[in-house]
């Protein structure tokens, strides 16, 4: 029996973070995110109000990132970060844990990092970026045990602004880590359907992407997120 197509739309945040992204390509996502029914659209906090005025109406979520692409801002930082795209309409947020923290084996200060955010957003839903490429698999596994004990929601992958992307590898073992407890976010580098899918099958229940378009039509991709 031939298996179903994966309903691929609906676990996109179709994703906009160069620094250098203009109004009319905001509109251009928000416009294609609301047409093919994508979980969120993603963007930097500067242009988290035009992506909720834009998304209005719509049953698609407006993404925001915290402490973009390094993570290296303190606890209280990332909360008032935080707490400011909540005022301004952000419905997930997606935060940089303490990656040199985390490195280090300073648990404590990584837990409190993720938990000082997940304070600040209260009912919304909170992803944390770990940062694979920057880990060994030792610290991939306490940095996702980390997020879970703080509250989190989901753990993420990457930037997709550091030296790699997701990787299936990466997404089976954060899966095999969090369980059914926690979603698993696959970003960075994902620009094919195809890379989608082994996504998904390796246990990814978000995929983000600068690409997601390409990633439903097959039509060639960017070279981003």
């Amino acid at each position: 029996m031939t298996q179903a197509p994966i309903a691929l739309a609906p676990l996109i945040d179709h994703t906009l973070l160069k620094p250098e992204a203009s109004e009319a390509e905001l509109r251009r996502y928000c416009a294609e995110a609301r047409e093919h029914g994508f979980a969120s659209v993603c963007v930097n906090p500067v242009h988290v109000p035009l992506v909720t005025k834009l998304l209005r109406g719509s049953e698609v979520r407006t993404c925001s990132v915290v402490a973009f692409p390094l993570g290296a801002t303190t606890p209280a930082d990332k909360a008032a970060e935080t707490a400011n795209a909540i005022r301004n309409g952000a419905d997930e947020i997606d935060m940089v844990m303490a990656i040199g923290a985390l490195r280090e084996g300073r648990a404590d200060a990584v837990r409190e990092d993720i938990a000082a955010v997940r304070a600040a957003c209260p009912g919304r839903v909170l992803k944390v970026i770990i940062e694979t490429c920057l880990l060994d698999d030792a610290q991939k596994r306490l940095a996702c045990r980390l997020a879970a004990e703080a509250g989190a929601d989901f753990v993420k992958t990457s930037t997709g602004f550091s030296t790699g992307g997701a990787t299936v590898a990466d997404v089976a073992l954060m899966r095999e880590v969090v369980g059914d407890a926690l979603g698993v976010k696959a970003s960075g580098g994902i620009r094919t359907r195809a890379a989608a899918e082994a996504m998904i099958a390796a246990g990814a229940t978000r995929i983000g992407a600068s690409s997601g378009v390409a990633l439903l039509t097959g039509a060639p991709a960017s070279s981003g997120y």
